[in-house]
């Protein structure tokens, strides 16, 4: 009988551990998909963020060539 129960304890145990295993694994898994996100997006600033600047700098240029070609 204590074998039975033993064997009982052990295999809810295990399933415990099991099941808590696989909720980590899946969670983990959608962290670092919106880790992988995050980056994306962090990148894609980076690249709006120079080519604002670049159109800034063109605009400023532009509008230094008229003033000067209308005088």
């Amino acid at each position: 009988m204590v074998v039975m129960i033993s064997m009982v304890i052990v295999l809810i145990l295990t399933t415990i551990k099991i099941y808590l295993s696989n909720q980590i694994y899946y969670e983990s898994k959608v962290v670092n998909k919106m880790k992988r996100e995050v980056a994306a997006l962090k990148a894609e600033k980076i690249m709006l963020e120079q080519s604002v600047e670049a159109l800034k700098f063109k605009n400023r240029v532009t509008d230094t060539i008229f003033v000067i070609q209308e005088n």
